[in-house]
């Protein structure tokens, strides 16, 4: 059998059968990422930058550079609990990065003052995913209880597929995550560089420490689009069968 012999029908099989196992996979090696974003954290916090550049500071910094200068800073609890949140125009940073000095909260703060820049100079990516959210959310609430009427009641079966639909705007959403978080980094790292914030081996600690933390963003979206297929091929087989 060559691959032009292969069937659309065979591929939704698939998922049928092993679509769970690809998601759990999916979601293991995510978790193992998710890990890695934290160990490698924890190494690079270790390095000290020079005194008076915490994590704020460095975010501040970023900001200045970038010709930003209406954004507040504070802090919050948790841990890389860190994120900007328009709504307030406020970057928050986590305890482990708003006052240490060290290669990792720089790279953090920075890459969230990154952020902030991309809604200054009016990013088209992140105010699509901002625009989307209440979307998404709905769709996400929505889309499981719509995918089980559908399935257990045919005549209703419509609805199941509308699920699948809504489930899909999950991927959208890590779809246009993705861009924003590795500019956000790029844009961090280029201006620490520029500025004269980190060099050597503490620029390329920052530098790991966002590459790590970009992984997971890829790794949230294969997740989503395993679980995806995988709600459609239930969906789609459930018709058939009918």
């Amino acid at each position: 059998m060559t691959f032009t012999d292969i069937r659309f029908d065979d591929f939704w099989t698939v998922f049928q059968v092993f679509g769970y196992f690809f998601v759990l996979i999916a979601a293991v090696v995510s978790m193992i990422i998710s890990a890695n974003v934290r160990l490698t954290f924890k190494r690079y916090a270790k390095r000290a930058t020079r005194p008076g550049l915490t994590g704020a500071e460095a975010a501040r910094q970023v900001l200045y550079a970038n010709g930003v200068t209406d954004v507040h800073i504070a802090s919050c609890p948790g841990e890389l609990t860190d994120h900007f949140d328009p709504r307030n125009n406020t970057i928050y940073l986590s305890e482990a990065v708003f006052g240490q000095e060290n290669a990792a909260a720089v790279g953090v703060a920075a890459h969230e003052a990154g952020h902030a820049v991309q809604y200054a100079v009016g990013y088209a990516p992140i105010r699509i995913r901002q625009a989307i959210i209440p979307v998404t959310n709905i769709g996400s609430r929505l889309a499981m209880p719509l995918i089980l009427v559908g399935l257990i009641f045919s005549a209703l079966y419509p609805l199941a597929l509308v699920g699948a639909l809504l489930f899909g705007l999950s991927v959208v959403f890590q779809l246009v995550t993705l861009p924003t978080e590795f500019n956000a980094s790029s844009r961090a790292l280029r201006t620490i560089s520029e500025t004269g914030l980190l060099a050597g081996e503490d620029l390329a600690g920052a530098k790991k420490t966002l590459h790590a933390a970009a992984l997971t963003y890829v790794a949230a979206l294969a997740v989503s689009v395993l679980q995806f297929l995988r709600l459609l091929a239930i969906v789609t087989g459930g018709r058939r069968r009918d």
